[in-house]
């Protein structure tokens, strides 16, 4: 089963009320469809309203496939026929009729679930069915005043709707009184001792100061003129802090034009605040280590040029410089930039330059997680020690193996060894070329670390030591 908000057909243009309809699409609705999903237990719900000819259509849907949605559609017809049965394919659940101004619109109806609905699920399928005739009232009539009173009629159903599902908290206040009446959920949220009457000044100063200013401004110019208020601020006096998100029109107004009657809602979207400021974060680190990364490039080809004797010899050097970087940011790009394993990153960087038939080269140490910038640098390392193994050293000759292996001490510190054997015989070098000069101080950024590049007579040698978790500020 899936999402679908369109008509049997599948077409977009048709959902809803149709392209003749004269009502908008609203969001409420398939809060509604939710919530009766949820408080029913069923997988899927399919809320239907007529359009402008009398035809009904899908206004709202979950857990149904465009196929399914056209057999409910069918059921919904019968339904308010008063001739509803099972479907061959939807095993149906419950049921209600949508009513607004004393006649059916539409039906609510649950799919699927495991067991008939005791009376008292039926009557609160019933309660979001009276709420959503009196959503259809409220967006059809033209009046601001019968929009007042469809509210004021319902809301009692609101709030029991809002306090069973625990999710929307909704207010009507009075701005000529400063009365709030709310359900239980409001004055929770604000964090607030429990009531059903409150007054809006208390709401106000319950706001975070950060946050009071920009608030203020946009409900203003709700009351003012526009009638709509969609706002987002904290609570104060929370650790960590709790977002709340608002919602709220001006339904009723004087002769004068002066605000009456103003309806709303209130949630919670602490975790959908939480998400987006880790986004920023990390938007903020991928932005940080760009630069980085791109300084780092820059080093790598002016040095890679600076000790290669062809342009050939130089690109190359170069390109395998830059794959060695690019597989190190390809894993911490899957990780967020949180640091990766240092498992995966020496098995990623020494794949080229090893047989999966016949391997050379051998891995042990426990897991350990590396930061970004150790990340970078260890992969340069390793590079550079296979690179140079597979043209001078253990990796150039069939029998030469070379062997990577770490520990962890007890004060969280990273110990590599890099050790070859079987090549040919090892002269140390008059003088060191770049890959020498990367091995030593790719990890230059990192606090206390050491890269000791040895070369005994039966093999290449590299010992690196550094703390893990630790990096400087760049």
């Amino acid at each position: 089963m899936q999402d679908d908000r369109t008509n049997a057909a599948g077409s977009a243009s048709d959902s809803a009320y149709g392209a003749h309809s004269r009502m908008p699409y609203d969001a409420d609705f398939d809060r509604l469809a939710k919530l009766a999903s949820a408080l029913m237990s069923a997988p899927a719900a399919l809320l239907t309203l007529a359009n402008a000819e009398g035809r009904q259509l899908v206004h709202a849907s979950v857990g149904t496939s465009p196929a399914e949605a056209a057999e409910a559609l069918a059921l919904a017809e019968r339904f308010l026929a008063s001739d509803l049965v099972e479907g061959p394919g939807l095993l149906f659940h419950a049921a209600a009729p949508i009513v607004a101004s004393g006649r059916a619109v539409g039906t609510l109806l649950t799919f699927g679930g495991k067991e008939r609905p005791a009376p008292a699920k039926l009557a609160q399928l019933q309660d979001v069915a009276a709420l959503a005739g009196s959503l259809v009232e409220l967006l059809d009539r033209s009046q601001a005043g019968a929009r007042a009173e469809a509210a004021l009629v319902h809301a009692e159903t609101r709030r029991a709707i809002a306090l069973e599902a625990a999710a929307l908290a909704s207010w009507v206040w009075d701005p000529r009184t400063g009365v709030v009446e709310c359900d239980t959920l409001l004055p929770e949220l604000f964090n607030m001792p429990p009531a059903t009457r409150m007054r809006a000044r208390d709401i106000v100063v319950a706001i975070d100061r950060r946050d009071i200013g920009k608030t203020r401004q946009i409900f203003q110019e709700a009351l003012e003129g526009s009638d709509e208020y969609s706002g987002e601020y904290r609570i104060r006096d929370i650790d960590p802090p709790r977002w709340l998100a608002a919602r709220g029109r001006v339904v009723e107004r004087d002769a004068n034009g002066r605000p009456t009657l103003v309806f709303g809602v209130n949630y919670d979207i602490t975790e959908r605040r939480s998400a987006e400021e880790r986004q920023r974060l990390l938007l903020r680190e991928i932005n940080h280590r760009v630069k980085n990364t791109l300084a780092t490039v820059q080093a790598l080809a002016t040095q890679t040029v600076r000790h290669a004797r062809e342009p050939r010899e130089f690109l190359d050097a170069f390109s395998q410089r830059l794959r060695a970087l690019g597989v190190a940011h390809g894993l911490l790009s899957e990780y967020e930039w949180r640091g990766i394993g240092i498992r995966d990153l020496v098995q990623l960087e020494l794949s080229p330059f090893d047989d999966d038939d016949t391997p050379r080269i051998s891995v042990t140490g426990p897991d350990a997680l590396l930061t970004p910038d150790q990340t970078l640098g260890m992969a340069l390392i390793l590079h550079e020690l296979a690179s140079n193994a597979l043209k001078y050293g253990a990796l150039s000759v069939p029998g030469g193996k070379a062997t990577v292996s770490w520990t962890v001490s007890g004060d969280n510190r990273l110990e590599l060894h890099w050790i070859e054997g079987g090549g040919p015989k090892v002269t140390p070098p008059t003088h060191h070329g770049f890959g020498s000069i990367l091995i030593r101080r790719s990890l230059a950024k990192v606090i206390s670390s050491e890269v000791k590049h040895d070369f005994p007579a039966e093999g290449v040698r590299a010992h690196i030591s550094m703390p893990l978790g630790e990096t400087a500020e760049s």
